[in-house]
């Protein structure tokens, strides 16, 4: 028998009974008589005009939240970051910092308010006394806890009251979207970029360590030289991002040494060019084995050959380093004739 089967004046009688409730607890009645006051009946539980007033009230602040939220993302998407408004006390204060404060605290605070409100006014707020158990659960308690929680839910009356049902889901619905739309200050978007470096036709091959342009007679057989494209500067403001794409390995080998016939149509008298970005995670490689023709990337140990179109021998990189079509300028200074023909570091692009 349930406490719903109880007609309601003997239900205390019964639950001390049930409980052992006793004023004053001891060894054999562990459990004193809390002396809880007669049960009150809120207006909403025996009106049901107050009962639907309620459920209006909830269903506004929930949708308050979501109009809130839509104005979160509204000031995020229209408000220029550097626009500021007079705030009496506060004095000047940044547009977009204090519309997004004040849209999103609304949300979220109409959320809570919303859920304080239908648990207040129209979920049960019955008292019962409930004798402790041990830790442990046993089945008939598992199942107990179960059936308190379909009978909750049912009490929640979140099945009948439709409105509050659909507009909280709405409201939480739409709030997550605050923290989605604040990616975008992550930086732009890098659409293309990652595909194309810094290397464009006519563009000199200029030498890292004394920034001179490169002669091929700068470049011995057997020799390692690392390069960059002409018109990047050090105190650039993007030159560790480009120079992280452009960066070449130039060596020279003996023409018949190479065995990739595409390889030595985009060389010029056995030099070649190279990316230095090993194609795993992107470490630069530096490592150069003279008489194997193998560069190492000293982080994962991928080996590459480049006298066979610096196809992966050894290691996890996915894919050859891509090759720099180059020649030779009017002036005698080794020339960029393009950009790589597929991107360069780790194959992102090569999933899809």
């Amino acid at each position: 028998m349930s406490s719903q089967d109880i007609p309601e004046e003997n239900l205390p009688a019964a639950q001390d009974a049930a409980h052992g409730a006793v004023d004053v607890a001891d060894e054999k009645h562990p459990f004193a008589d809390p002396g809880l006051p007669p049960h009150e009946h809120r207006i909403q539980d025996i009106d049901e005009r107050a009962a639907k007033r309620s459920e209006r009230t909830v269903a506004l602040l929930f949708t308050v939240s979501m109009l809130a939220t839509i104005g979160f993302i509204a000031s995020f998407v229209a408000i220029p970051v550097d626009k500021s408004i007079y705030v009496w006390p506060l004095g000047h204060v940044g547009a977009l910092n204090l519309a997004l404060g004040l849209t999103l605290g609304l949300a979220l605070f109409c959320i809570g308010a919303g859920a304080v409100h239908w648990g207040r006014t129209l979920m049960s707020d019955e008292e019962l006394v409930q004798e402790r158990h041990p830790i442990e659960a046993p089945a008939d308690v598992r199942a107990q806890v179960f059936a308190d929680f379909k009978q909750g839910a049912k009490e929640s009356a979140i099945g009948r009251r439709k409105l509050i049902r659909n507009t909280m889901f709405g409201a939480l619905t739409l709030v997550p979207l605050s923290g989605v739309v604040l990616l975008r200050d992550l930086g732009p978007l890098p659409e293309d970029k990652l595909r194309h470096t810094l290397w464009s036709k006519g563009k000199l091959l200029v030498n890292m360590n004394t920034h001179e342009p490169l002669r091929p007679s700068d470049v011995a057989v057997g020799s390692l030289t690392f390069a960059m494209p002409e018109g990047l500067e050090e105190h650039d403001h993007d030159f560790q991002n480009e120079i992280a794409k452009a960066a070449l390995m130039v060596v020279r080998l003996e023409p018949g040494d190479i065995k990739d016939k595409q390889e030595l149509e985009w060389s010029h008298e056995g030099i070649v060019a190279y990316s230095k970005i090993c194609t795993h995670v992107g470490c630069p490689i530096s490592l150069y084995e003279q008489q194997t023709h193998h560069v190492l990337c000293p982080c994962h140990q991928s080996t590459f050959d480049l006298s066979d179109g610096a196809r992966v021998i050894f290691g996890p990189a996915g894919h050859a380093l891509p090759q720099l079509r180059i020649g030779v300028n009017d002036e005698g200074y080794l020339e960029a004739l393009g950009d790589f023909e597929e991107p360069v570091g780790p194959a992102f692009w090569e999933r899809g």
